[in-house]
């Protein structure tokens, strides 16, 4: 944001397998700011994906793009994401904590076109409403009162729909903490730059427009 040149390139993130992580927590950030940047990642990840049609399918390489709490960066993007973009091998998975949060638009988009949906326990609202995916094998009954890591799902395989079944998840391990620092300072020597160097470019731009 503020600078010329974009230290980084989505497409070859992309076609690289390459590993791109955006804390947007509004803690951090601010509630506009967190938006704002998320709604430009979707829309440059989108647009990255789409220059896939310049090379052949086989040459394209799958690239999964996970958005947690989506409902915070939803625009036309998800929808031409959702409908669109897997041919392409952007492979989109969503999370969010109850369907209300969705616009109607949103709503039909994801229902119209997910081809896997999964629901850990949620509340009665949404229960009846993901009722008619799950059904006959489960009810709104049985998806108001899944035990933690338990989840009904229902999978796109080989392009058809399987049975609704139950799964239980191992719990996540820890990771290894200690690296995270490594890294952060790794990634920022490659690809960041000092933030008085970007304000004084930002700073002569300006000064150049405004003569």
């Amino acid at each position: 944001i503020g600078q010329s040149h974009s230290s980084f390139d989505l497409s070859k993130i992309m076609d690289e397998k390459k590993i791109f992580l955006a804390n947007l927590s509004k803690g951090l950030t601010g509630e506009v700011n967190s938006s704002l940047l998320g709604l430009i990642l979707v829309s440059k990840i989108q647009m990255a994906a789409m220059k896939r049609a310049r090379i052949s399918e086989e040459e394209r390489k799958d690239f999964y793009l996970y958005v947690d709490e989506f409902q915070n960066f939803t625009t036309d993007s998800i929808s031409t994401i959702l409908s669109e973009a897997r041919k392409y091998k952007l492979n989109l998975i969503i999370a969010h904590q109850y369907i209300p949060q969705l616009t109607d638009q949103i709503k039909k988009a994801v229902f119209g076109n997910v081809g896997t949906i999964g629901a850990y326990r949620i509340g009665a609202e949404d229960a009846e409403f993901l009722e008619k995916q799950f059904e006959p094998g489960f009810s709104r009954f049985d998806l108001v009162n899944l035990d933690n890591f338990t989840l009904i799902i229902k999978m796109m395989l080989n392009n058809k729909t399987s049975t609704p079944f139950k799964m239980e998840l191992i719990k996540p391990a820890k990771g290894r903490p200690e690296i995270v620092k490594a890294i952060k300072k790794i990634s920022k020597l490659k690809y960041g730059k000092p933030k008085a160097i970007v304000e004084e470019e930002i700073a002569k731009r300006s000064f150049i427009q405004a003569q």
